[in-house]
Parts: structure tokens; C-alpha cells; sequence
């Protein structure tokens, strides 16, 4: 008892792998950094330690990321939405 689909497969393209395996990459970046800020504060580093090193640019991926994978993956939604209704309107 198969239900068989009757709508033709849509090839996924480049981009939409791009757009996703990149805003999964730059997301889990900055999960790690986030811990990594929290496990920091959490074995006693100071303040001031944050300012030196690494650590800006540590605390910059989180600030950053996670909106640029956010809008990446609305970006991934609309491409995948626009394909779908042109290959329903083509059938």
C-alpha cells in the first residue's frame, strides 16, 4: 500500500547545498564559541582577560554568526519555496 507521488522530483542545486552546509557551519561555530565564553567565565577569567588574545574574536563569531546563518537560512527557505511553485506551475 504505496502511495506513489506524482510530482516530479526537484533536483536540489548548488547553491541550496552551499547556503545550507554554510549556515550550518557558521551555527555550530558559534554554539562552540558561546561555550567556550561560558566555560571560560565559569573556571574564573577575569574581565580583562576577554580583551586579550583570541578572545575578541571568540566573542565577535557568536555576536555575528548567528544572524548571518539566520538570514542564510530564511535565504535557503524562499530559494526552496520559489523552486517548488515554479515546478508545480510547470506541471
Amino acid at each position: 500500500m504505496s502511495t506513489q507521488n506524482s510530482e516530479p522530483e526537484i533536483p536540489v542545486r548548488r547553491v541550496d547545498r552551499l547556503l545550507a552546509f554554510s549556515a550550518l557551519g557558521i551555527a555550530a561555530a558559534s554554539v562552540i564559541c558561546f561555550f567556550a565564553i561560558i566555560i571560560g567565565t565559569a573556571v574564573g577569567m577575569d574581565q580583562s582577560a576577554f580583551g586579550e588574545g583570541l578572545w575578541p574574536l571568540i566573542a565577535a563569531i557568536p555576536f555575528w554568526g548567528l544572524p548571518i546563518a539566520f538570514v542564510m537560512i530564511i535565504a535557503l527557505l524562499v530559494m526552496s519555496f520559489i523552486r517548488k511553485g515554479r515546478a508545480a506551475s510547470r506541471s
